[in-house]
């Protein structure tokens, strides 16, 4: 049954030396919370004490086309340290802290030596974030992938004080946006961006990236940034958070916006990293769609009230991340404008 299985695509030998590779990164990421044995059917983790009212935080993305860039780089454990770092982000924005993440690997053929690099990056991610990597499943779907594609994905478990989780009733008027820089593209807007280097420009990974010293492969993997250590020291002075991914500030911010209150962006108060300079010139895009498909160099927002900007910036730049005041809110439909200089 076995060799009859093979033949029709599925190598279960080489899906039992992934497992024990990936079982030692489950092993390094666990957390004195986690329970139960690596291998099991579930991940079982502690709640944490302390918490009177605890809410769970969960969500899942991940990382789209930028996993074609990793595999035509052969560069795969960055995108697993993206993916953590996406979904921690995406529950930051409600105040939660991460206790557990899963990941989901799916590829026609499984090659140890990538989904073990593509779990190790993962795991790096779950450490840096004190979080259990819990579990996952790596799946061989030979008739579903195309060789040499896959597909990662992931869920996170976070937790938060009920009364303390943000979900933007406290933004006002007068409150003073604040936007904290991304590391390039994050993982949003691959596909434009691959059309754009790779068939306009005729570029490829091992080249060099225009007006940059780096390669094509550095500059597109560059990670996906987490604002964990940014944002969560001054957590009870945000009135709301933004995670800046699909669709841009203008389709994040507003997600965040109660009625009554519309965000006013002063499009020159950050600089553009070089990337999308080159993208939007090499590609002819419109200022418009740049500010809908990219995050333009701001990957994270925060909404607070103007006597707190200071302490936000502050501990920003603790955590090595630059952060600029780029708005205001005003009085108005719920929305976001940009304002020219």
């Amino acid at each position: 049954m076995s060799d009859r299985y093979a033949a029709a695509g599925v190598h279960r030998d080489a899906a039992e030396a992934a497992k024990r590779r990936i079982a030692e990164f489950v092993r390094q990421s666990r957390t004195p919370l986690a329970l139960g044995t690596i291998g099991a059917f579930g991940g079982l983790v502690r709640v944490p004490p302390g918490y009177a009212h605890p809410v769970l935080v969960l969500s899942t993305d991940g990382v789209g086309t930028k996993l074609l860039v990793a595999a035509r780089a052969g560069i795969h454990d960055t995108v697993g340290e993206d993916l953590v770092n996406h979904c921690v982000n995406d529950i930051l924005v409600h105040g939660a802290r991460p206790l557990a993440f899963l990941d989901y690997i799916a590829t026609g053929t499984l090659e140890p030596d990538i989904a073990a690099a593509l779990v190790a990056g993962v795991a790096r991610g779950c450490r840096a974030h004190d979080m259990t990597l819990a579990g996952g499943e790596t799946a061989e779907l030979p008739d579903l992938y195309q060789p040499g594609h896959y597909d990662l994905a992931g869920t996170i478990v976070g937790i938060v004080e009920e009364g303390a989780a943000l979900h933007g009733d406290r933004v006002q008027p007068g409150d003073v946006l604040v936007g904290y820089a991304s590391t390039g593209l994050h993982t949003n807007g691959y596909t434009l961006a691959r059309r754009i280097v790779f068939e306009q420009l005729r570029l490829d990974v091992q080249d060099t990236f225009p007006e940059t010293t780096r390669s094509v492969a550095e500059v597109l993997l560059d990670g996906h940034r987490s604002y964990a250590a940014a944002v969560t020291p001054v957590l009870a002075r945000v009135h709301a958070l933004a995670h800046i991914t699909g669709g841009g500030i203008p389709g994040n911010l507003v997600r965040v916006l109660p009625a009554g209150c519309e965000a006013a962006i002063d499009a020159g108060a950050w600089p553009w990293p070089t990337v999308f300079r080159v993208l939007m010139r090499a590609g002819a895009v419109s200022l418009g769609e740049m500010r809908r498909v990219f995050n333009l160099g701001l990957g994270f927002m925060a909404v607070v009230a103007r006597d707190d900007v200071e302490s936000l910036v502050a501990a920003a730049s603790r955590a090595q991340v630059p952060a600029w005041i780029v708005g205001e809110i005003h009085a108005g439909p719920a929305g976001v404008r940009f304002v020219e200089r």
